[in-house]
C-alpha cells in the first residue's frame, strides 16, 4: 500500500480458529500470527474486536503493540459495556459505566505511547435509535475517551440524515461507512467523512442476516466485480481526509483475508486521490 500512505487495511480481527490451515501455516504459533498477519499477509493495521467481549488490559494490547512494526496502527472496539449494556433492563436509564470507561481508557496506553492507535470503534446497536438521550450519550462516550479520535458505527438505519452526520462533525465524532446486507432496516453504503478519519467497515451481504447466529452472519466473499464498487468511494474519502481505515468484517473461513488482500491489489491500480479543487 505505499501508493496510498494514509490507507490502512486489515481486518476486523486475526485470531480465529478456522484461520488456521487456511490463513496461517498450520505449523504456525499462535502467538506469532500478528506477525505474520503483518509481515506475511501484507496488512498495516488491525481492528481488535475481542475488547467488545472483554475490558482489555494494558498488558495484552502491549504484547500485540510489541510484535508489530512502527507504523502499524490498531483500532480498538469499544466494550459492550460502553456500547450495548448501558441502560438498566426494561428501563430508559442508562447505567452509570464511567468506571467502564476509565478501565478501557487505561488499557489503551500502549498503544498510544507508541503512537500506534487510530481510533476507538464505537458499534451500537440496531436497538440504539436516534432519540435525544442517546445523542447526549454519545457526547457522554466523547467525553469520557477525552482527545482519543472516536469513530461511530449505527446498526439502525434511521440514523442516517444529514443531522445526524453534522451532529457527529460538530462532536468531532468519525462516521464508519458500511457495507452489509441490502435489508430495509439497515445502514447502506453511504460514503461520507465527518472527521479527519474516513472509515470503511465491510460485512459481507449475507441476507440472512437476523436469522442466523453471529457465527455465520459473515459468512460472505465479495467478487472482484463487488470490491470494483468500492475503488472510487475510498479514493474520495482519502482525499478529504488525513487517514482512511479499511477493515473487512467477513471473517468466516479467512474471507476476510482474501477480499482484503483483493481490495488492496484492485487500490494499487487505481489512480492517485487527488484532494479536491478549491
Amino acid at each position: 500500500m505505499e501508493k496510498y500512505p494514509s490507507l490502512k487495511l486489515g481486518t476486523s480481527g486475526f485470531s480465529f480458529e478456522d484461520w488456521k490451515g487456511t490463513v496461517y501455516p498450520k505449523t504456525l504459533k499462535k502467538e506469532d500470527w500478528l506477525n505474520y498477519y503483518e509481515r506475511d499477509l501484507g496488512f498495516n493495521a488491525l481492528e481488535v474486536n475481542y475488547t467488545y467481549y472483554t475490558l482489555p488490559s494494558s498488558r495484552s494490547l502491549g504484547g500485540m503493540e510489541r510484535k508489530t512494526s512502527p507504523d502499524f496502527q490498531f483500532v480498538i472496539k469499544a466494550f459492550r459495556g460502553m456500547t450495548h449494556k448501558i441502560k438498566h433492563p426494561g428501563t430508559p436509564a442508562f447505567i452509570d459505566n464511567t468506571d467502564v470507561f476509565k478501565r478501557f481508557v487505561s488499557a489503551l496506553e500502549p498503544l498510544i505511547n507508541a503512537g500506534k492507535l487510530g481510533c476507538v470503534l464505537a458499534q451500537f446497536p440496531y436497538s440504539f435509535s436516534p432519540h435525544p438521550s442517546n445523542l447526549d450519550y454519545l457526547k457522554f462516550f466523547k467525553e469520557q475517551i477525552g482527545t482519543i479520535p472516536l469513530t461511530v458505527e449505527f446498526r439502525n438505519r434511521k440514523w442516517l440524515t444529514r443531522k445526524t452526520l453534522q451532529f457527529l462533525a460538530d462532536h468531532r465524532m468519525g462516521y464508519c461507512i458500511v457495507d452489509e446486507p441490502k435489508l430495509s432496516s439497515l445502514v447502506p453504503f453511504h460514503p461520507d467523512a465527518t472527521s479527519p478519519i474516513g472509515y470503511f467497515r465491510f460485512h459481507g451481504r449475507n441476507k440472512n442476516w437476523f436469522n442466523v447466529p453471529t457465527s455465520t452472519r459473515y459468512d460472505y466473499l465479495y467478487t472482484h466485480d463487488e470490491l470494483g464498487e468500492f475503488k472510487k468511494p475510498i479514493i474520495q474519502i482519502a482525499a478529504k481526509t488525513q487517514k482512511v481505515y479499511i477493515f473487512f468484517n467477513n471473517c468466516h473461513k479467512g474471507s476476510a483475508v482474501q477480499n482484503a488482500q483483493m481490495l488492496m491489489e484492485l487500490l494499487d491500480h487505481s489512480p492517485q486521490p487527488q484532494a479536491p479543487s478549491r
